[in-house]
């Protein structure tokens, strides 16, 4: 086929839906309704006279020629898109976007951040607050830190480890001197539990603890660690979110028993890659937690 005739929006319409493996993550992820994606591979499947993916009921998976096709398309388009982001870096070194689990970008480094500005003036520094893995195309973030209970590596990604997270159990200073003196892990009952996402890490702290939690302890679910500090109630925090803030008096730790809870990774499609400014954050952020 001669390369004026290549479908070229169905081929980035197809590598999306075949590396999601979902037309409706697909669409999403490029701004076009399912039924758009849809179309557009059907019409690419008539054009090389063959499927590219098995239909099934509310999944589709990839046939052989989709699998064939896949693997040629994504390496190529991220070739095509290093080279857009190389040069689109030449002309804009002094930008740089961050993709940034939220909790992180709240407790850690938005307080932190006039330091590094401090260092690199000339650095405009853009923070995209998300937790979904990004593909680092252009127009993208250069560089995201993300939090993984399991995961230490990202598909067509590099990864460096940051720091792992223990939690820690606080309660706001002025909150105790108001309430009832805490000596037992049972004590903390009295104030409620605050959660971060789930009521896991509570209950593995409890179980750590030799105590049972009861029913009645469940306490409200918060989104993230920021919205945590501002809470009422006991909190399990991240040692690294917390420290500043029990330096400064504002919380209080209870009990030296923390429960580990995954680690914190800098993720880029490749460092040796990466934009000066990139550069430069990544050394920041290793520094100021090796210096910890």
């Amino acid at each position: 086929m001669k390369r004026g005739r290549l479908p070229l929006t169905a081929l980035r319409t197809f590598e999306v839906a075949g590396r999601l493996e979902s037309f409706t993550l697909a669409a999403e992820e490029l701004f076009i309704s399912q039924a758009a994606v849809s179309r557009q591979i059907r019409e690419l499947e008539q054009l090389i006279g063959g499927q590219l993916f098995e239909r099934r009921h509310r999944s589709v998976a990839l046939t052989d020629s989709g699998r064939k096709l896949l693997a040629v398309l994504t390496p190529s388009f991220d070739r095509i898109d290093e080279c857009l982001e190389d040069i689109r870096k030449a002309s804009a070194t002094s930008e740089l976007k961050i993709s940034v689990e939220p909790s992180f970008a709240a407790c850690w480094l938005v307080p932190r951040l006039p330091e590094f500005q401090r260092r690199y003036p000339e650095v405009d520094v853009s923070i995209d607050a998300d937790t979904r893995t990004i593909e680092f195309r252009t127009g993208q973030a250069q560089i995201a830190i993300r939090h993984s209970a399991t995961i230490t590596a990202w598909p067509r990604t590099e990864s460096r480890h940051l720091i792992d997270v223990r939690m820690l159990p606080v309660i706001a200073t002025d909150l105790l001197e108001r309430g009832p003196p805490i000596s037992s892990p049972q004590d903390l009952f009295a104030y409620g539990l605050l959660h971060e996402e789930t009521r896991d890490a509570w209950s593995r702290w409890f179980d750590a603890a030799g105590v049972t939690m009861p029913e009645t302890a469940k306490g409200p679910v918060y989104a993230d660690d920021g919205l945590v500090l501002r809470g009422q109630g006991v909190a399990l925090l991240d040692e690294a979110f917390a420290e500043e803030e029990i330096r400064a008096g504002r919380l209080r730790q209870l009990f030296g028993l923390t429960v580990s809870n995954g680690a914190y990774w800098l993720v880029a499609r490749s460092f040796d890659r990466l934009a000066p400014a990139a550069t430069d954050f990544a050394h920041w952020l290793a520094e100021s937690f090796h210096s910890r």
